[in-house]
């Protein structure tokens, strides 16, 4: 019986602009907030758009029968001695898992950055998806640093609090503006009347316009 090897279908290339709104969606499959809530908060269109825009030989997809079976986003950074490639994301669609789609995606990217100049390659994930450490590991990567989260609840900072008291402040302002009467002058008062109730009328407003 002869068996058939799925990776020998599997063919990655750049990423083309078609390609974009199915990475996204793949990443929103797999990058949950119940799984990585940090991975998830990160993830979105921009990030896939933006590295397309900027490095486009580190943004590969891995397809198979015309469908998305992986993709891999990175990009070089330049230090004043090194030369860093870094792997931003990496996602294999779930219909392909264990048929070596990631093995390729990483070792396409690994070797264009070799050849770039890269002597250094980062990557990071979330600690608990042990699959992703445990996968790194086999390629290679070693010397785990583990990130810390802190937050803040900007709603509780005291800056917080005086913008929106003058955002209150400026709607009642606007508000007392469109319905405050107009101030008309007297026909026949003529022109010289009139040079002393413009500027009551119109000065508020030209001030309220340079705030």
């Amino acid at each position: 019986m002869t068996t058939f090897d799925t990776s020998d279908a599997i063919y990655v290339r750049e990423l083309g602009i078609d390609d974009i709104a199915p990475v996204y969606h793949l990443g929103e499959e797999l990058f949950t907030s119940d799984l990585y809530p940090y991975l998830y908060r990160t993830w979105d269109e921009w990030e896939v758009i933006g590295l397309y825009n900027t490095d486009p030989e580190y943004c590969l997809v891995a397809e198979t029968s015309g469908e998305l079976a992986g993709f891999i986003l990175g990009t070089i950074i330049t230090k004043a001695s090194w030369t860093y490639g870094y792997i931003l994301w990496l996602g294999v669609n779930p219909k392909y898992q264990r048929q070596g789609v990631a093995d390729k995606l990483v070792d396409k990217v690994v070797s264009r950055m070799i050849e770039d100049g890269a002597r250094f390659m980062l990557v990071d994930t979330d600690p608990t998806n042990v699959a992703a450490v445990k996968f790194f590991n086999r390629k290679g990567f070693g010397n785990i640093r583990e990130h810390i989260f802190l937050s803040m609840n900007l709603s509780k900072h005291p800056h917080y609090g005086r913008l929106i008291d003058y955002e209150h402040q400026k709607a009642e302002r606007a508000g007392y503006r469109r319905s405050r009467p107009t101030i008309r002058p007297r026909k026949s008062d003529g022109v010289a009347n009139e040079l002393v109730l413009n500027p009551l009328v119109n000065e508020p407003q030209i001030i309220e316009d340079q705030k």
